[in-house]
């Protein structure tokens, strides 16, 4: 893959490194100055007592935000300001001259209206704002490995400059921390010494108001459960009792009413089998029942003693009636009296409620009182007691970092390295010259081996026709490939042919007389293939007859050079006979060509005249090859695909994509058509090497001698 791609990657690979040399050898040389700060991880403590700004513990995490505090925009912002920065074109581009490559580039772009003219405030604030951002730039903050010191570099054209800001920088940063916690000491102990004129008389007033409300109530204790809390506590009891036998009560008449609505007669209803009356008048009205059966087995429907027992069970009938309409009754009475018991425990509990708010009242005012007052005082004291420690640390206060090292002017240049730009420059180009060929390799779909056919299209690749330049000597380059054949049968141009004749007839479609030959797109050399092939097998003493069946080019007409006056329209519409149509060709195969005539709109290879045809053909030739059109170009293919008894696809080495390969095949079977694998043409046998290992194109060197190509 590298060696033939070698020619992208060199390309890639010198543009780049080019690249880079141009962009060091045109790089402004730059100078880098640097001071140090360090930070102190155990700083003096003159008093034991927490600072307003406490130092933070020189941990990584901490010396890393400092690094950021020394990058920020208001650090650089007063460097510029101190060193007036904003006055040195380095830092101003508003002050610089145009280059030419900057007028070139505006010239490109499109004409903008005139500005109208800035005041001498907006000047001043544009070059400041231009020069703190190019401090920012030039700034190079970094921490010394894992150690409490920072290396605080800067990079100008200038060394002088750079040692100057770089100083300017550490120095500025230092005092900044040192004002900043001197300020901050000073705003704390004015806050904390207003706060505290606050507060005193605050607290003294609550402490007042305390006392005057215990003399005032008569308030000793504010605690323990008093009796209307124990009154409260009983009702509750009494209440969840009462509420849970309302429920019972409830759920037993519900029970009732609901056996009564689904069409009970009540004798299933549980206090009404619990009840003594109910029984006893049940066995009656069984004894009752039974005397009524005997009677109307005995005497006649109208019979007294009959009418009369009859009487006496619809009594008995009315009394059970009653009964259990007196138990639901009583079920109800018990419910109603279970829900006014609920009710008035109820009202006692909220009365007692009620009490116990207004003996409380006095004492809840009071812990309010009582906790106001007490938070006052302990507001007052830590106030108090802050104040004292901060008032004895102003003086004291001292800042956590010093300047260790100053930066100094340097005379060597630290930009641009030239020794670790090329190295750069050349790890770049092989990464990207790499880069290019495997961005080339993935993005060709095309053929170049059996194993591209075999893998991409999983079908059988059955052999390879070499480009004739590629194989054959000087004097034969200008020779066409179908006079090669004939001129030079020993070649290898020659024995490609021999090889794809002896694998569609011996091979696994053995026995085969018809094949059509046929390719995806135009241009892919399926006639060149066909011609050659015939030419190749009446070489080998088979009658063989070649047929062109693409009806819009008639290729074989302009690759033999011929025009006959009848040929196959006029042996499939009956205008002439088939030894008429064929022609002789000088290797003694048989030609089948198509006339100079119209376009023809119908679909003549679908008729029963073109199966008579092959029939004829193929009782007395013994190869009969079917020369057709491009399969995605024109469907009469398809139909010509499913006569024939196997299908030869042709691809263009290297040029043809898969994809294009993939659609034509999947027409032809969509067809019917057998297909019996696929031939690359045009292959370049030199450059062939370069892709096939393990192909045979790859040891063409090796065994090309067996061949006479000159």
């Amino acid at each position: 893959m590298f060696q033939r791609r070698l020619r992208t990657f060199i390309a890639v690979a010198a543009i780049v490194l080019l690249a880079a040399l141009i962009l060091t050898l045109t790089a402004p040389r730059l100078f880098t100055a640097k001071s140090r700060i360090m930070f102190n991880p155990s700083p003096e403590q003159v008093v034991a007592s927490q600072s307003v700004v406490p130092d933070p513990p020189a941990v990584s995490t901490v010396i890393d935000t400092e690094v950021e505090v020394l990058q920020s925009r208001e650090l650089a912002q007063r460097v510029t300001d101190q060193l007036q920065l904003q006055k040195d074109p380095e830092f101003n581009p508003f002050l610089r001259e145009p280059s030419a490559l900057d007028r070139w580039l505006a010239g490109l772009g499109p004409r903008k209206p005139p500005e109208p003219p800035a005041s001498r405030e907006q000047l001043e604030a544009r070059g400041r704002g231009a020069a703190t951002g190019a401090v920012q730039r030039g700034l190079n903050i970094r921490r010394s490995g894992l150690t409490y010191i920072v290396d605080v570099g800067f990079t100008s054209r200038d060394p002088q400059k750079a040692a100057l800001i770089a100083n300017a920088l550490a120095e500025e940063y230092l005092n900044s921390r040192s004002e900043a916690k001197m300020s901050t000491t000073t705003k704390a102990n004015q806050w904390l010494q207003r706060r505290l004129a606050k507060l005193e008389p605050e607290l003294a007033a609550k402490e007042a108001a305390v006392a005057a409300y215990r003399a005032r109530n008569n308030l000793l204790s504010a605690s323990g459960a008093t009796l209307a809390e124990q009154e409260i506590s009983s009702y509750n009891q009494q209440l969840a009792a009462a509420r849970a036998e309302e429920a019972t009560e409830q759920a037993r008449l519900d029970t009732a009413r609901s056996q009564l609505a689904r069409g009970s007669r009540g004798d299933d209803v549980g206090e009404a089998l619990d009840s003594q009356v109910i029984q006893k008048l049940r066995e009656q009205r069984a004894a009752v029942s039974a005397a009524v059966a005997d009677l109307q087995g005995r005497y006649g429907p109208r019979h007294p003693d009959l009418l009369k027992a009859q009487r006496e069970l619809g009594d008995i009938d009315r009394q059970i009636e009653e009964e259990i309409h007196r138990v639901m009754s009583n079920l109800e009475a018990k419910t109603q009296v279970a829900r006014q018991r609920t009710s008035s425990l109820a009202g006692s509990l909220g009365a007692a409620r009620g009490g116990l708010a207004g003996v409380n009242a006095a004492s809840v005012s009071l812990n309010r009182l009582e906790r106001d007052a007490q938070v006052a005082r302990t507001d007052y004291e830590s106030l108090l007691a802050r104040y004292r420690e901060t008032s004895s640390q102003a003086a004291l206060q001292d800042s956590d970092a010093e300047l260790v090292s100053r930066a100094r002017t340097s005379n060597a240049p630290s930009s641009p390295n030239v020794p670790i730009n090329i190295s750069l420059g050349v790890v770049l180009a092989l990464v990207l010259g790499i880069g290019a060929v495997l961005l080339a390799e993935a993005m060709d779909d095309s053929l170049a081996t059996a194993a591209d056919v075999e893998r991409k299209l999983n079908l059988t690749a059955l052999g390879s026709v070499p480009l004739l330049r590629s194989v054959s000597s000087r004097r034969d380059r200008d020779m066409a490939p179908a006079g090669h054949v004939l001129a030079r049968p020993l070649s290898v141009f020659a024995e490609s042919f021999r090889t794809l004749r002896a694998v569609l007839l011996h091979g696994e479609f053995g026995g085969v007389r018809i094949v059509a030959v046929t390719s995806s797109l135009p241009g892919e050399g399926k006639t060149t293939v066909s011609v050659c092939m015939a030419r190749s097998a009446a070489q080998a003493g088979l009658k063989v007859v070649l047929v062109d069946c693409d009806l819009r080019r008639r290729s074989l007409n302009q690759l033999l050079g011929r025009e006959p006056d009848v040929g196959l329209l006029e042996v499939l519409s009956g205008a002439c006979g088939l030894d008429q149509a064929l022609l002789p060709d000088v290797s003694g195969a048989m030609l089948l060509p198509t006339a100079h005539r119209q376009t023809v709109h119908q679909d003549v290879f679908s008729q029963p005249a073109m199966d008579r045809l092959l029939s004829a053909l193929s009782a007395r030739f013994d190869l009969v090859l079917l020369d057709t059109a491009p399969v995605l170009a024109v469907a009469d293919t398809r139909v010509l695909a499913a006569k024939a008894e196997v299908v030869l696809h042709v691809a263009r080495w290297r040029k043809t994509s898969a994809n294009a390969v993939d659609e034509g095949l999947r027409h032809l079977e969509q067809s019917g058509a057998t297909i019996a694998g696929l031939a690359l043409t045009q292959v370049d046998f030199r450059k062939q090497q370069r892709f096939g290992y393990g192909d045979p194109a790859f040891y063409y060197g090796q065994f090309k001698g067996y061949y006479a190509n000159g």
